[in-house]
């Protein structure tokens, strides 16, 4: 059973939560994916050893490998043409001003999305629910912005990239602060 986009969004998602207990149709609601498609995420994630059922969370080692050295292989990126969207890689917050002049070799990429407020080359999301879901000033719209820097970035851009990525994977969540339903 091989990993799909989707899965990677999911163990995402769990691995920079605040919450550490969830379920399955919290984790759809929030991922703008239905119930069956996140335990059919988690299911294939188990079977990659990158979730530990057991303990109901990401394996953030072997996630953190698999998403600097293994997603931009797995999961290209498609680029298209200047549309409206919402920012993502060098243009993102959580990179831009480490990667100012990269928006001139590269230009501003979004994620195209008819409400979006900035114009820049389309990078076609993980999943077609993230320009929904993610939110400038969210971890999880950091994780997905850190990872498009590594699955279109130059080898330095790359490094950075995956740096941040770890410290943001490594960050302990704060609790169990919800009750699982």
């Amino acid at each position: 059973m091989n990993l799909l986009p989707q899965d990677v969004l999911v163990m995402l998602k769990l691995s920079v939560a605040r919450r550490t207990r969830w379920t399955y149709d919290q984790l759809g609601v929030a991922l703008g994916m239905s119930m069956s498609m996140v335990h059919s995420s988690i299911r294939r994630a188990t079977q990659a050893r990158l979730y530990d059922e057991h303990r109901r969370r990401p394996v953030r080692a072997a996630l953190e490998e698999f998403l600097v050295h293994g997603v931009k292989y797995a999961f290209p990126p498609d680029i298209g043409t200047v549309t409206r969207g919402v920012l993502t890689a060098f243009a993102a917050p959580v990179l831009r001003a480490e990667f100012a002049q990269n928006l001139d070799d590269v230009g501003v990429c979004v994620w195209p999305h008819p409400t979006g407020e900035n114009r820049g080359v389309a990078l076609t999301p993980l999943y077609r629910s993230v320009p929904d879901i993610a939110r400038p000033g969210d971890e999880l719209y950091d994780a997905l912005c850190l990872l498009d820097a590594i699955r279109i970035g130059r080898v330095r851009e790359q490094q950075r990239a995956a740096e941040l990525l770890a410290a943001l994977l490594r960050k302990e969540p704060d609790g169990d602060d919800a009750p699982a339903a």
